[in-house]
């Protein structure tokens, strides 16, 4: 908790100043975590110190100051830089507060515990650092994606993807003199080359990377009881139509949700498994018996294919390709089709869905149409 607060002065993330009028300062809160290595070994104890942005409405309600980046753009950055050639690096940002592009004035209240004994009721203004200094040196905001930044210099490049307090950069030789020079004016560690990141583990060759999550999948496994069960080598059975099953035998609805939470997380590098798991998710305000052995068919497909993940190769090209498909009428109880689609750079995966079509086609065709829209958009 010290040497958090002790980051925040030396990199001047705030100010303490007098109560503004007619303003309300946001509560602050500390939050104690463990990160974990590749191997599940504890690396670092972190004590953070959040906003509690939930109990103001208004802006601080509704907006975030601390952008994260979708699975699909860091799955883009992986194939992108497989096929560029060159590998990712990941630092780590000591002070969370630091990442917020703020545009208007936040005020929080003092750490609870750490009260200035001179100016108990002051609070504390917030500042913005990291995003500034991107762009004081070079650096590009992307248009659409704010978690994104570019450094073209010649026919060097440098790429900078931040996900709150961590940091994914490559390029050429420039990139890593860049994130020296950062290191020494934020509280920052380079942590090397990327391997774990999100519950992502990536190993980056010289004919492309490599993107799963096999210890996630022993860990799921064993949370549920599902390490010793028998392995199938389908998610689900092609004749499986689920419905609501009311006379059926009813489940742990918290267990049930669980399941299928980490199974949702687990499609981040899983598409095998993406229109079996959403099937199910249907199901979560009532779940029976019936919905629970498809969850648990989609655990034994997982015992059967532990290390399955992504493949992006160096020799892929860029070129954008998106596919679609569509059943009709495939849902048993309004009658809505479902829709998939992929997204891929080349030959590398980077986006996909499988999900309910918001209204009720009327012929495969219209299913299909709205399937095909859904993908190019």
């Amino acid at each position: 908790m010290h040497e958090e607060l002790e980051n925040f002065e030396r990199n001047h993330v705030w100010d303490l100043v007098e109560p503004p009028p007619n303003r309300r300062p946001i509560g602050t809160k500390w939050v104690f975590k463990n990160n974990r290595g590749e191997d599940g070994m504890v690396v670092r104890n972190k004590a953070r110190l959040v906003a509690r942005g939930l109990s103001k409405e208004g802006i601080h309600y509704e907006e975030t100051f601390a952008p994260v980046a979708r699975l699909e753009a860091i799955r883009i950055l992986l194939a992108f830089a497989a096929s560029k050639g060159f590998k990712l690096q990941q630092m780590d940002v000591k002070s969370a507060f630091l990442n917020g592009f703020i545009e208007e004035e936040v005020y929080v209240r003092q750490p609870p515990g750490f009260e200035s004994a001179r100016f108990p009721d002051w609070v504390y203004k917030l500042r913005k650092a990291l995003y500034e200094f991107l762009l004081k040196s070079g650096f590009v905001m992307g248009s659409v994606d704010k978690t994104l930044f570019l450094l073209s210099r010649g026919g060097d490049t440098t790429i900078v993807r931040i996900y709150v307090d961590d940091i994914i950069f490559g390029g050429s030789s420039h990139a890593l003199f860049c994130f020296e020079r950062m290191s020494r004016e934020f509280e920052m560690s380079l942590m090397g080359e990327l391997l774990f990141f999100l519950g992502l583990q990536i190993k980056q060759g010289l004919e492309g990377t490599f993107v799963h999550q096999a210890k996630y999948t022993r860990d799921i496994l064993k949370k549920f009881n599902m390490g010793d069960s028998k392995p199938m080598t389908t998610p689900m059975s092609t004749n499986t139509a689920l419905d609501a099953n009311e006379d059926g035998e009813a489940v742990d609805q918290k267990e049930f949700r669980g399941m299928i939470g980490s199974l949702l997380y687990l499609t981040a590098t899983r598409p095998d498994i993406q229109f079996a798991v959403c099937l199910c998710a249907r199901y979560q305000a009532s779940p029976r018996t019936s919905h629970r052995q498809a969850v648990k068919r989609i655990f034994r497909y997982l015992k059967f294919t532990p290390e399955l993940g992504l493949w992006y190769s160096s020799d892929s090209s860029l070129f954008l390709r998106g596919f679609s498909d569509a059943d009709h009428a495939g849902c048993r109880i309004d009658r809505k089709s479902t829709s998939g689609t992929c997204q891929l750079l080349g030959t590398s995966l980077v986006s996909w869905s499988s999900r309910k079509q918001a209204s009720v086609s009327l012929s495969t065709t219209e299913a299909e149409y709205i399937a095909a829209a859904s993908c190019c958009s």
